[in-house]
């Protein structure tokens, strides 16, 4: 219905904006020649937006009459120019006061806020009273594009933007709720698109103070993203629940403008991963509403649940930025999401949150790999205790998450032999971060309490726990029949022999190499009466019939 009633009015309309601008002009250069005083301007902006309201009234009953006259059961062609004449002439009144009301509140501290807002409720108010018993759409859009430039076109020498925002409230207000009641989108859109542009315009005439967390043009941001948050889901649930479309489109515009503009006011004075947590946690409590209202929104659910997600894990990134401690904040943060998105996608049963879970985690375990050796050990309260340090937390977090996957057999794969397959890798992984976790603790312990000359020592101490990890290694694969593992502490065992070997033995200190070969001897023979103890022996297969058995002996 807009469309065409635009394509047919447009030129009416632009009139109507070219006598707007013209009355704003005059009240303007009337103010440099000091031809009459204030209060005669606003009585005869009063009179003028009053009279042309009244007579706008006349000429639309004037359609009645003619629909009564009319044989058809629709308005004839008369009657229709007529009721569009007398909302053009409405509408144009109620720009004039608009303006008016602009010109003592906002252009010139005349009326106090307090005057501008019974003002601005009075005209809305009755406006809006006569477009919804009417159902006039017209009057209604001539008079947002009047409330909307008039303030834009008048900008004041002087602040008065607490008034501005009274009056922009009071034109939100009451152009959301109708927009919502009557289905008339553009409303709400115009009504968005003015205030931001409104914004922007007097930040950049006014050039406010803009140091600190809290100052007014963050204040009237933040309201504002709040207002059209909530303002966008109401029109939604309205329109049958359907969180898309125009509605979807603008809220997310919405995010983007108040991430924009609450950055580069808060730039220096707040964290941006502060920033980007708060808008995060925002959009995410919004899906989930979203998501109680409408299960099937996908489209906002992704563009607001999914986005707030991701504004969370960028902000989680940059924490501890400057810090020599970064990577191990990292690590730590990054862990907890993976284990919260695990924990999602166990009780929820969302792969996708598992998949997301196991890729996080992985990528976490390598870098901590890459960073730990250089990164500080995460002391508590000033003194390193051997695994009672943030750094030994880390590896625990990423060991535990890599054998709950291993357990859980998180990837859910139809294929068994590829579910084994990922069982053991994760395992694995799991076996490789408790290896690193011992290696750096018993590091970081000998550089701590070790002194001068620990370095043979240290190395004669790693040899025995490794050898103490590939029994454990043989432990695992033989409980649980994994032969991978049963390889891999084979493997781990023959490096530590050969390191033993090869490196131990040079130097001073013999008696402790002789106990380290011993407990590496011992180590071994454990390792012998595990795979002899719990390794089923190979079945005999009996000799065929007929044939005799081998050296004589009867099978």
């Amino acid at each position: 219905m807009l469309l065409p009633l635009l394509k047919k009015q447009w030129t009416s309309l632009l009139g109507v904006l070219l006598v707007l601008t013209a009355f704003i002009t005059l009240f303007r250069y009337s103010l440099d020649r000091d031809w009459i005083t204030d209060p005669m301007k606003i009585g005869a902006g009063l009179l003028l937006g009053i009279g042309l309201a009244i007579a706008g009234i006349a000429v639309a009953k004037r359609q009645t009459g003619d629909l009564a006259a009319s044989s058809a059961a629709a308005p004839s062609a008369s009657g229709q120019t007529l009721r569009a004449a007398g909302d053009i002439v409405i509408g144009l009144g109620a720009c004039i006061l608009y303006a008016t009301i602009s010109f003592a509140g906002i252009y010139f501290d005349l009326w106090s806020p307090m005057t501008v807002l019974l003002g601005m409720t009075a005209v809305t108010v009755l406006l809006s009273y006569y477009a919804f018993r009417d159902n006039s759409r017209l009057v209604m859009n001539v008079a947002l594009v009047g409330g909307l430039l008039s303030p834009l076109f008048m900008q004041p020498e002087t602040d008065q933007v607490f008034t501005l925002f009274l009056y922009l409230l009071v034109v939100n207000v009451a152009f959301f709720l109708l927009s919502i009641a009557k289905g008339w989108e553009e409303l709400r859109s115009a009504a968005f698109i003015g205030t931001w542009l409104i914004y922007a315009v007097y930040f950049v005439h006014f050039s406010p103070e803009t140091e600190g967390v809290w100052t007014m043009p963050v204040r009237y941001a933040t309201a504002a993203f709040v207002f059209y948050l909530i303002g966008f889901l109401l029109a939604s649930w309205r329109n049958g629940r359907r969180f898309d479309g125009w509605n979807l489109y603008l809220s997310a515009t919405n995010v983007v403008l108040f991430g924009c503009w609450s950055s580069y006011l808060l730039n220096g004075d707040l964290p941006l991963e502060a920033l980007l947590s708060f808008i995060g946690l925002v959009c995410i409590l919004t899906g989930f509403v979203v998501y109680r209202l409408a299960p099937g929104a996908v489209a906002f659910l992704f563009s607001h649940g999914a986005g707030g997600a991701l504004l969370l894990l960028i902000a989680a990134s940059q924490l501890g930025d400057g810090l020599e401690t970064k990577p191990l904040v990292s690590a730590l943060v990054w862990g907890a999401i993976a284990a919260l998105l695990a924990a999602a996608g166990r009780s929820k049963r969302w792969k996708i949150a598992e998949f997301a879970a196991i890729a996080v985690w992985a990528a976490v375990g390598v870098y901590w790999y890459v960073v730990t050796w250089e990164t500080p050990r995460g002391e508590w309260f000033g003194t390193y205790i051997p695994f009672l340090n943030w750094g030994a937390v880390s590896w625990m977090l990423l060991a535990a998450l890599g054998f709950y996957f291993s357990l859980h057999r998180t990837t859910h794969d139809r294929n068994a032999s590829n579910d084994r397959l990922w069982t053991n890798l994760f395992a694995l992984f799991a076996h490789l971060i408790v290896g690193g976790l011992l290696t750096v603790q018993i590091q970081s312990a000998f550089e701590e309490y070790g002194g001068d000359g620990s370095g043979t020592l240290l190395s004669l101490t790693l040899s025995c726990v490794w050898g103490l990890y590939a029994l454990t290694l043989f432990l695992w694969g033989s409980y649980y029949k994994q032969k991978l593992f049963v390889i891999f502490g084979s493997v781990v065992l023959v490096i530590v022999a050969c390191k033993a070997i090869l490196f131990d033995l040079y130097g001073e200190q013999t008696i402790y190499k002789a106990a380290m070969l011993l407990v590496l001897g011992l180590l071994s023979f454990a390792i012998s009466w595990v795979r002899g103890k719990w390794t089923p022996p190979a079945p005999i297969e009996p000799a065929p019939e007929g044939e005799e058995a081998q050296d004589g002996i009867e099978p």
